[in-house]
């Protein structure tokens, strides 16, 4: 699921650190090897991770589960953000470990927006054929 649309294409090799380092992620989040103490980690979703053409930062799209209290989670990764680097670090074996940037993951959002309002419209139509 696409967080922002953009006519950016990304590069094959792009998609592909951005993935190995997605999984990493997770995993180091499944396992709480970040020892982040402040959250659950096992709570927290990666959903996409975004590369910068010269692969020196990467952009943690994440959302916590229920989608509750987004924004602290975002805040507290960030300032540990050190912490998480170190543990992946531990993890890939890439000539430069990224600098991570957290970002709140509101595609989800956006796209129950979009339902409803497909489903407001299909109701509407129903109604106008109804009367005519």
């Amino acid at each position: 699921m696409s967080n922002q649309s953009s006519n950016r294409t990304y590069s094959q090799r792009q998609l592909r650190v951005g993935e190995l380092v997605k999984q990493s992620l997770g995993e180091l989040f499944i396992r709480n090897e970040a020892k982040i103490h402040t959250i659950n980690l096992k709570l927290i979703t990666v959903t996409e991770v975004r590369m910068t053409p010269d692969l020196k930062t990467a952009r943690v799209y994440v959302i916590p589960l229920g989608g509750i209290d987004t924004k602290e989670t975002v805040r507290i990764l960030t300032e540990n953000s050190h912490l998480v680097r170190k543990a992946l670090s531990k993890k890939l074996d890439i000539k430069f470990l990224p600098k991570l940037t957290f970002v709140e993951d509101n595609s989800f959002e956006y796209a129950e927006k979009i339902e409803k309002i497909i489903k407001r419209n299909k109701k509407n139509d129903k109604e106008k054929k109804r009367y005519n």
